[in-house]
C-alpha cells in the first residue's frame, strides 16, 4: 500500500516513521477488534497495543472509526488516478485507476481490504462514520478530474462527476458487499461492470 508520501517523490525520513506509526496503530487495532470485538476495544488499549499515547493515537486518526475507514486506499486510487493518460474520459480514467489500484496490492492487502469492508457494513458506528469519508473521497476525485481537465480545484462540473463516479461504484456493490460474502477481486470486478454502464450511457 502506499506510504502517504507524494506522488512522484520518494518519502523522507520523518514521512516513513510517521507511516510506519500509523500502520502499527492499525494494524494493532484490528487485532483487538479481531480477539475481542470493536465495540470491547479501546481507543487506550489500541494505543497501548501500538506503544503510543492516546494523544498520538488521535493526531493519525481522529476518531476510532477513522482506524477502519482511513485505509491509505484513497492515497492508492488517486495516486493511479493521477497517472492515467490524460486522453481518456474521466470514466476511463477511473477505471483504468482502480485497476492499477487493485494490480498494486499484495495477499496481505487485500485481506485487510476485505476486512475493514465487512467491519463498515457490521458496526453501525462505524457504518455512520463512513459518510464523512464519502464526503472527502468525493471532494479528492473531484479535485483529481478537476486537475486532469485543465480545471479549477473546486470546479463545479468535476465534483458532481465525482459523485455520480462514486454512486455507481456504491450502487455495485454496497448491496453485495453487506451480505458479507466478499471477495476483494470480486468486489473490483463489480465496481468495473458498475463504471462500464456509466461509461455506455446508462442504457435503461
Amino acid at each position: 500500500m502506499s506510504d502517504g508520501a507524494p506522488a512522484g517523490r520518494p518519502a523522507g525520513l520523518r514521512e516513513r516513521k510517521k507511516a510506519r506509526t500509523r500502520a502499527a496503530i492499525r494494524e494493532h487495532a484490528l487485532r483487538l477488534f479481531r480477539d475481542q470485538g470493536y465495540a470491547a476495544t479501546t481507543v487506550e488499549q489500541i494505543a497501548a497495543a501500538a506503544d503510543v499515547s492516546p494523544a498520538t493515537f488521535f493526531r493519525y486518526f481522529p476518531t476510532k472509526e477513522d482506524v477502519v475507514l482511513q485505509d491509505d486506499m484513497d492515497i492508492l486510487t488517486m495516486e493511479a488516478l493521477e497517472a492515467q493518460p490524460r486522453d481518456l474520459s474521466a470514466i476511463a480514467a477511473v477505471r483504468g485507476a482502480a485497476a492499477d489500484a487493485l494490480a498494486a496490492m499484495t495477499p496481505e492487502d487485500l485481506e485487510g481490504l476485505a476486512e475493514t469492508t465487512r467491519l463498515t457494513f457490521a458496526v453501525p458506528e462505524v457504518r455512520a462514520r463512513a459518510l464523512d469519508e464519502l464526503t472527502r473521497t468525493i471532494e479528492q476525485m473531484g479535485q483529481a478530474l478537476a486537475v486532469r481537465a485543465g480545471r479549477e480545484p473546486d470546479d463545479f462540473a468535476a465534483r458532481v462527476t465525482a459523485g455520480a463516479l462514486i454512486g455507481v461504484i456504491m450502487s455495485a456493490t454496497i448491496p453485495w458487499a453487506a451480505a458479507g460474502d466478499l471477495d476483494v477481486r470480486e468486489m473490483f470486478a463489480r465496481i468495473d461492470a458498475g463504471l462500464a454502464e456509466m461509461e455506455n450511457g446508462l442504457q435503461l
